[in-house]
């Protein structure tokens, strides 16, 4: 049988998803059958294969099983029928899975190869939870209103954070009557910062390839990344998607596609007075290459030695400190300088552990 690189990365999708997603390590394993045992496939394994030299770091097969979901939420058969199954008692057989995925690569593989060429985008609007302390820190410590500038923005879903409810167990914050209403599990005694007026008068963002939600089409790419027998997520996305795309539009703003690094600089030396200018990040950081990290750690240096009292600087990262690592909240505001770290959190930030 075919092993190959592109074979590895497969398994190893494959044990990553069975835990969150059984229904697309099934997907996926019957992929690897698939690709691995067939003659007639060979060219599937190549056109896949030729994506990237790493499919493993460039996620060929969340690739494909975004493009599969594609297919699915435009309603084109059999996967329109077959994903998600309501009940785990109607999940597709093998051999279902075997013939929808057969039938897929000869008839629509035109809309699955313009799928395969675009990274996956997984804009997690969970994780407004995590960034909300970081923003309620930096407005207790500055006393200033926030303009935000946010990297690798996706489709932009984080950056009206404070519009939404978060119900954190032992605390919550936000409109009562808001359209997206978070939860997330908080370890620990809540924030001192939890009653801290919170008021956003600017945002920025940009991302290396955005989704633009006031553009048809686009919400349904975003969704396709979301593994579909996740059902509160894709119920969450679909509310952050309709609002955000109402806000894009009423506000003027848009998602730049900018490389970080330039973005950064750019913002960073047009910073307003009178604001506190806070560059936030979500789960970005291990995408953005060594010598465009320096770039943006260069450009937040230069801005933090004119950082004042009346005009500060914050650097906001949810980020694991590295790959195999927890997710840490971490907030630096200058003048000054000062780190903190507010606490870990899940990946999709189901719970923060605070270090309050």
């Amino acid at each position: 049988m075919l092993h190959s690189p592109l074979i590895e990365a497969f398994e190893r999708q494959v044990a990553w998803c069975r835990q969150p997603s059984p229904f697309t390590a099934r997907l996926l394993e019957r992929t690897r059958l698939w690709l691995q045992a067939h003659s007639d496939t060979h060219e599937a394994h190549d056109t896949l294969a030729a994506i990237d030299a790493d499919p493993l770091a460039a996620a060929v097969a969340l690739r494909w099983a975004g493009a599969l979901h594609h297919l699915a939420l435009q309603g084109l058969e059999p996967w329109s029928t077959m994903w998600p199954p309501r009940r785990a008692a109607d999940a597709p057989s093998d051999a279902e899975f075997d013939a929808a995925i057969a039938e897929a690569w000869h008839s629509q593989r035109p809309a699955l190869q313009a799928a395969l060429a675009l990274p996956p985008q997984t804009n997690e609007v969970q994780r407004s939870a995590a960034l909300l302390p970081g923003l309620l820190h930096v407005a207790a410590r500055t006393g200033r209103p926030l303009a935000l500038l946010e990297i690798g923005a996706s489709a932009g879903l984080n950056l009206w954070c404070e519009r939404h409810r978060y119900d954190y167990g032992s605390w919550s914050w936000g409109d009562p009557a808001a359209a997206l209403q978070l939860q997330c599990e908080w370890r620990g005694p809540a924030p001192a910062v939890a009653e801290a007026g919170l008021r956003i008068v600017q945002r920025a963002a940009c991302d290396a390839n955005p989704i633009d939600l006031t553009q048809p089409g686009e919400a349904l790419r975003l969704t396709s990344f979301v593994w579909p027998d996740q059902a509160e997520r894709l119920a969450r996305l679909r509310t952050a998607q309709r609002e955000t795309a109402r806000w894009l539009a009423d506000e003027g703003v848009a998602v730049q596609a900018q490389r970080a690094s330039d973005f950064v600089a750019q913002q960073l030396a047009a910073a307003p007075q009178g604001l506190a200018t806070v560059l936030m990040h979500s789960i970005v950081w291990q995408y953005i290459g060594g010598a465009e990290q320096a770039a943006i750690e260069a450009a937040v240096a230069a801005a933090a030695a004119r950082a004042t009292a009346t005009s500060p600087l914050a650097w906001l990262r949810v980020e694991p400190p590295a790959p195999d690592k927890a997710v840490e909240i971490r907030c630096r505001v200058w003048p000054g300088g000062d780190e903190v770290c507010l606490g870990k959190a899940h990946p999709h930030v189901a719970w923060i552990e605070s270090r309050a």
